[in-house]
């Protein structure tokens, strides 16, 4: 049972215990729209108004507004000095802070950038209340940097998890916003779901190692299936070992607590569908590197190796929200990768779910080891397409910066299908190749493969060469090595260093998806 999150408890030689945690509201931004026009009258239901004009607006665009005239001579002189945003005060009783935000679509990546940046303007108001105005487009062209507007809002409004005593200076108090006079009317249910998942997966990326643990992950995925009305169980060790999933059990036995297992949500979208869609997600709590210690750098941020799960948690959480016509299925991987007595070696031998005997190179290749056994119980169900999301390899963010994420497939076609979903939802990806020849490298004197190489060269491939060993052939698979899932000064509409990447990308890739996702396997293997 989950508790309250309350403050730390301080016990006795100044160590800190931390009690459950409640959930928080993971989309607490209330968002409306009117066709209504902006008027000098509606001005004062505003703390602040962000006004979308067009890079080059026509004469006399600020004309409905207070001090119109010396606004348009504001845009003017900021687009003079290359800036797309200026601040200043209508003249009206709430001096209401004005900002102008000159938008030209180029790519949906670029608009979320530019989004950001336009509400963090506007937020150095502290507005509890914020309208978004277009003026001086004369066709849909706002629409994008509209809603790329409210998807910044949404991620700017949410706070991440916090355990100060006393509340920080600069919080977000952003509760309400309100678009006015947009062309066409925002899609502002599917906005909340991708924020949704987003916001999840940031959320509990972000958590302490102490408070996020896997007995607090598994209360809190219970009662997050309850409120959702998912399906849920926990594959703790006992039914692991059983199901004879010897890879993730072998990284689990090096830690002091036995609460280790594999998290498995589902969304029905009626009773009996057929299986869909399985997203697989790395969830480790906490990665020291085991026996192979990581240096204290390399540790340092660490918790956040669980992202995989928590992206893979919050796609789930999207689309059933989203009311997907098929069913989703979310395996988690949830264990920490400890250094102890019983902690697995180099060279030990074990077994994978699927009878694949694997030689242990190094013990820091965790998050593969625990993913083997997740996607071969997640692919025992029959699903029509598996995706898997980790933070799995320095490889892909050395070849990628954190800007991108890398994408690998057992379909060649998946390339084009990923690219343009990277494109579209503006997490962008890159493929990389997956010719057999790679498991060369991978072949061992000992047992069916080794679970990496010394050298390194390439691991983010011979990682998803490793993992493809354990999804049917005949089903489609997609592997998204989380580079971006870190970057400094946030990415896209995200402002926090943690992104949440990934569930975006996987609702672009799953929408307008029929029952069955023929269409979807059909693009994946043509």
């Amino acid at each position: 049972m989950i508790g309250v999150c309350r403050k730390p408890v301080k016990a006795s030689r100044g160590i800190t215990r931390t009690a459950t945690m409640d959930l928080p509201e993971f989309t607490p931004l209330r968002i409306t729209q009117s066709t209504q026009r902006i008027t000098r009258g509606s001005l004062d239901a505003f703390d602040h108004v962000i006004v979308v004009v067009p890079k080059h607006p026509p004469p006399r665009w600020a004309q409905k507004l207070p001090r119109g005239r010396q606004l348009e001579q504001l845009l003017a002189k900021t687009s003079r000095r290359g800036d797309d945003f200026a601040s200043t005060r209508a003249d009206n009783a709430r001096s209401t802070g004005i900002t102008i935000a000159a938008f030209e679509a180029t790519s949906p990546f670029a608009a979320l950038t530019w989004a950001r940046k336009a509400v963090a303007e506007a937020q150095r108001d502290k507005p509890a209340t914020l309208g978004i105005v277009p003026l001086g487009f004369d066709d849909g062209r706002s629409a994008s940097g509209l809603a790329a507007l409210v998807a910044a809002a949404h991620a700017a409004a949410f706070e991440l998890p916090t355990f100060r005593t006393t509340p920080a200076r600069g919080g977000s108090r952003l509760r309400a916003l309100k678009v006015l006079g947009a062309p066409e009317p925002l899609d502002l249910a599917a906005a909340a779901a991708h924020a949704l998942g987003n916001n999840t997966a940031r959320w509990f990326t972000a958590l302490p190692p102490n408070v996020l643990t896997a007995t607090t992950y598994r209360d809190a995925l219970a009662k997050l299936a309850k409120s959702h009305s998912l399906l849920f169980e926990f594959l703790d060790e006992a039914a692991l070992k059983k199901l004879g999933a010897g890879a993730f059990l072998a990284v689990a036995q090096g830690n002091g607590a036995r609460d280790a297992g594999i998290a498995h949500l589902g969304y029905r979208p009626s009773r009996g569908a057929p299986p869909g869609v399985a997203l697989v997600g790395k969830g480790i709590l906490m990665d020291t590197g085991g026996t192979n210690l990581k240096p204290f750098k390399g540790m340092l941020d660490m918790h956040y190796d669980m992202q995989g799960s928590a992206v893979a948690l919050g796609a789930l959480l999207a689309l059933a929200q989203l009311r997907a016509p098929y069913s989703v299925d979310a395996w988690l991987a949830i264990t920490e990768n400890r250094i102890g007595p019983s902690s697995y070696k180099s060279q030990d031998l074990v077994y994978a779910a699927n009878g694949t005997s694997i030689q242990v190179i190094h013990t820091d290749a965790e998050g593969r080891m625990v993913l083997a056994d997740t996607l071969a119980l997640a692919a025992r169900a029959h699903p029509r397409v598996i995706v898997d999301y980790a933070s799995l390899t320095a490889a892909c963010m050395y070849a990628l910066t954190q800007r991108y994420s890398g994408v690998f497939s057992n379909r060649a076609a998946a390339n084009g299908v990923l690219t343009d979903a990277g494109v579209a939802s503006g997490e962008r990806v890159w493929p990389f190749p997956m010719d057999e020849d790679f498991d060369e490298l991978l072949k061992s004197d000992v047992a069916d493969v080794k679970q990496c190489t010394v050298e390194n060269e390439g691991d983010h491939i011979l990682a998803a060469r490793f993992l493809n060993r354990f999804v049917p052939a005949d089903v489609p698979w997609i592997h998204v090595d989380l580079s971006a899932g870190q970057h400094k000064g946030g990415l896209a509409h995200v402002p926090t260093e943690v992104t949440g990447f990934g569930a975006r990308l996987t609702i672009e890739l799953l929408r307008g998806e029929d029952a069955s996702l023929g269409e979807l396997t059909r693009r994946l293997s043509s």
